[in-house]
Order: structure tokens, then C-alpha cells, then sequence
């Protein structure tokens, strides 16, 4: 597999660290509200890279943090008269159910902030000692970032452009402006853990590094998420970490790119603000997922009401394809056309070779699609496929859109009693030329989510 590593800015072979083995840490979210259509994207890029890998025979371990304690977090529990931990714990259960309904697998450790701090503190104390950090007079930890030769090598920028881009605020007990923190003393009334430094609580990017290190070793494999952590998170958890460790943080470092909506950045005082939870409720979470990766992840989307419609739309025809082979399969014989063991081998190749090249799950989608349409043709066709022919293409079909994490809301066409007594029912009066109860009893099923779909081979009972 090639990957386009933002470090160097070319696409470059994938070589793990342990053959055979992936070691992935990925961000997640601060967890003090829903997520929105903004974080669903890396979610679903990413987990989309670890399914490939796993497909393609690799060992992975994925870890993605909560950050459980931060000043929007402790902003909201004083808003409620909350703890900041309910807070936390309150919404890492909402990001799971938004996770479940996207079909985005457990990491292999969800580890939080509060849960590591003595590795942050281990840390931080080790990067004071090798003099990269010192302890300012309120008790705040700062990083010299003019002491790391390589500061900026994620970002490609020169240091005074980062330093003027810079997201922590200046003041007058940091040597120098483009330092960054560590640890920050507690301010008054504010949770607070001890340290050697002060009683405070971890700075951003600390955490990541010290759950990376704990969970993954001092060198990764991959490192991954949206492009806005770039600078200052990435390149800051780059510097601490090859400080502190004396090695290479990560191989490679992946980046998704933004989400517009209705060709704007999106913005809560644009009123183009979306929760995840906001759109499954109207469209439900199955075509957010389809819409996040059916651009090639490094590209911008541009969520709209249009876009998400082409979402359901495209799913609708991969769920009737695949509904057609379980009709076909009903009545297929042993021999006949083997066409179809030829368009699934062709399909499993392109979509190998498009997602083994820097993730394209764009053409992958495509590479679907084809053996959609060679399906639908072979199975309405005057030759009919045999048995074994569509049984590859099901496996075939299966397969690749498990990768993608698609089609998980498919039903099998296992029809109760009652529905198969009104589907005969209909037959009868069909027979009988009684064509307005054929068609009341066409309506009562279409009401609970049954269509018919009356071919040469008997009635097909879709499900929507």
C-alpha cells in the first residue's frame, strides 16, 4: 500500500515498523458536546483505513483518545452545574451511539486523558529535565520550541510563520511566543490533579503523546486526522515526543481533508452548523458514512441537502443489487452463464488496486458499482448466471463493502408468516382478475416496508 505521508509530501510504500503488524493512533474527539459532520469524517476515513488493512492481512492496533478534561469541557460543566467528568462521560456515550449508527468499530483502546496522567507527567518531567521544557512562575509548563531543530516539519512552515499562526496565547511568562504548554496550573475552582510543577491539569497535545507512548510504543506506525491538527496539535505532539523519546514519533502521518456545507465553511454563526446526530435523524447514519468516503479523503467535501440525496440514492442501489442476488440464488441452478465469476474477480482487482493506493475509496466505490451493474445485467438477463457464479459475486459483494463499512442495515430475506400469507393472498386475487384487492394488499405491504417486484421467476419480496 502507498500512502501519501503529509510529512514529506509524497505518497511513499507502507512499511510497518513489525512486519505484518500496524500500530495507528488516530485523534479523537473533545468530548464536551455531539459530534458534528466535521468529526464524522476522520472517524469514517479511518476506520475505513484500519478495515483495508485488516482485509489486506495486516495485525492492527488502532487507538483513538478521548480528550475528557479541557477548558470547553469545564466551560460546560459550569454552564450546567455539572462535574466536568458527568460532562465527559455524558458525551463519550453520545459519540458511541453516533459511532455504532456510522458503523465505525471499536478502537482497540479508547484511552482518556484523565486516565494517563501520571504518563503526562512522566513525560513533561522528562522534557524539563533534558532542559526542551521549563516551569513558569505561575506554575504552567512550557515547551522551547526554538530548541527543537525541526519544529515545523509536519506543517512545512518556517518558525516565524508558525509563530505567528500560533493557537496558544502569549504572555508574558513564556520565554518565547511560539512556546507551547505542557501542563497549565489550575485557576481557582477548577479540577485540578498534582504534579511536581503545581496542581493543574495536562495541556492539549501532551496527552496524545503520552497516550501514543503508552499504548503504542515510542515509534508508531501511523498517525492520522482531520487537516486542521496540522499545526499547532500534530506538529507540537512531534516535537514533545522525539524530545522526550530521542526517536522518530510516526512513519506516516495522514490527513483528511475539510467539510464545506453548501460551499461555506461550516459555522455556527453562519447557521451551517450540523451535528451528526442532526442529519441521521433525517437521513439516517448509513449515508453520512457513504457520503464521507465517497471522496478520496484528502480532497474537500461539500456537504449538501443534494449531496446526502445522492447518498441514499446510491446505497438504495446497492441494496436492491444485493437484494437480487438472494432472488436469483432462490431458484439458480448448478450450471448456466459464469459471466458474473469473471466481473467479480475484475471488481475485487480494481477495488485492491484503487485502495492500495493512498486509500482511493472513490474508485473503490466505483469498482462496486461496476460489478453492480454487471449483476443487475446477468441476473435479468435471457441467460440466467449459475449457482456458483452468483454465489462469488455475493461473497465478492460482501466483502468490499464490509471494507468500506457499507450495506450494514441489509436484512436478510427472511419474510414472517403474516407477509408471505398477504403476498399468496395477492397471487390468489391476481388469478382470480380480483386486481383492486391485488393492488390494496400491494399498498398494505408498501405501508409496512415491503415492495414487490413481480418477475419471471415468482414475486420478489424487497424489504426498504
Amino acid at each position: 500500500m502507498k500512502i501519501f505521508n503529509t510529512l514529506t509530501r509524497q505518497k511513499e510504500e507502507l512499511v510497518p515498523i513489525e512486519p505484518g503488524k500496524v500500530k495507528i493512533y488516530a485523534c479523537g474527539p473533545t468530548v464536551y458536546n455531539y459530534i458534528h459532520i466535521g468529526n464524522a469524517r476522520p472517524i469514517c476515513v479511518f476506520d475505513t483505513l484500519r478495515r483495508y488493512l485488516e482485509y489486506a492481512g495486516y495485525q492492527v492496533t488502532f487507538v483513538q483518545n478521548f480528550t475528557d478534561i479541557d477548558d470547553k469541557i469545564i466551560k460546560k460543566a459550569g454552564e450546567e452545574g455539572k462535574t466536568f467528568a458527568e460532562i465527559s462521560e455524558r458525551y463519550i456515550a453520545e459519540y458511541k451511539t453516533d459511532a455504532t449508527g456510522l458503523n465505525v468499530r471499536e478502537a482497540t483502546y479508547h484511552p482518556k486523558a484523565t486516565e494517563n496522567i501520571q504518563n503526562i507527567i512522566d513525560l513533561v518531567s522528562a522534557l524539563i529535565e533534558k532542559g526542551y521544557a521549563y516551569v513558569a512562575s505561575n506554575g504552567d509548563v512550557y515547551f522551547r520550541a526554538q530548541k527543537f531543530a525541526e519544529y515545523g516539519k509536519l506543517s512545512h512552515q518556517p518558525l516565524e510563520d508558525l509563530e505567528a499562526g500560533a493557537r496558544i496565547s502569549v504572555g508574558e511568562i513564556k520565554e518565547d511566543p511560539v512556546d507551547f504548554a505542557l501542563w497549565k496550573a489550575a485557576k481557582e475552582g477548577e479540577p485540578y490533579w498534582e504534579s511536581p510543577f503545581s496542581n493543574g491539569r495536562p495541556g492539549w497535545h501532551i496527552e496524545c503523546s503520552a497516550m501514543a507512548k503508552n499504548y503504542l510504543g515510542d515509534t508508531i506506525d501511523i498517525h492520522c486526522g482531520g487537516q486542521d491538527l496540522i499545526f499547532p496539535h500534530h506538529e507540537n505532539e512531534i516535537a514533545q515526543s522525539e524530545c522526550a523519546n530521542g526517536c522518530d514519533f510516526a512513519h506516516y502521518w495522514m490527513h483528511n481533508g475539510y467539510i464545506n456545507i453548501d460551499n461555506r465553511k461550516m459555522s455556527k454563526s453562519l447557521g451551517n452548523f450540523f451535528t451528526v446526530r442532526e442529519i441521521a435523524e433525517v437521513y439516517g447514519y448509513e449515508p453520512i458514512r457513504f457520503m464521507m468516503i465517497a471522496a478520496h479523503y484528502r480532497s474537500p467535501i461539500n456537504y449538501s441537502q443534494e449531496v446526502i440525496q445522492q447518498s441514499v440514492s446510491a446505497l438504495q442501489r446497492l441494496y436492491n443489487c444485493r437484494d437480487e442476488l438472494d432472488f436469483a440464488l432462490q431458484t439458480a441452478a448448478d450450471s448456466g452463464d459464469e459471466s458474473l465469476t469473471q466481473s467479480a474477480a475484475a471488481a475485487k482487482e480494481k477495488f485492491d488496486a484503487a485502495m492500495a493506493d493512498d486509500l482511493n475509496t472513490a474508485d473503490a466505490i466505483g469498482a462496486i458499482f461496476e460489478l453492480v451493474k454487471d449483476i443487475n445485467m446477468a441476473v435479468n438477463g435471457a441467460q440466467k448466471p449459475s449457482r456458483p457464479s452468483l454465489e462469488r459475486a455475493a461473497e465478492t459483494f460482501d466483502v468490499l463493502t464490509d471494507v468500506l463499512g457499507l450495506c450494514y442495515n441489509r436484512q436478510k430475506n427472511e419474510v414472517d408468516d403474516d407477509i408471505e400469507a398477504l403476498v399468496e393472498k395477492r397471487q390468489q386475487a391476481r388469478k382470480d382478475r380480483d386486481f383492486a384487492t391485488a393492488d390494496a394488499i400491494r399498498d398494505q405491504l408498501a405501508a409496512m416496508g415491503i415492495t414487490l417486484k413481480d418477475t419471471a421467476d415468482g414475486v420478489q419480496i424487497i424489504r426498504k
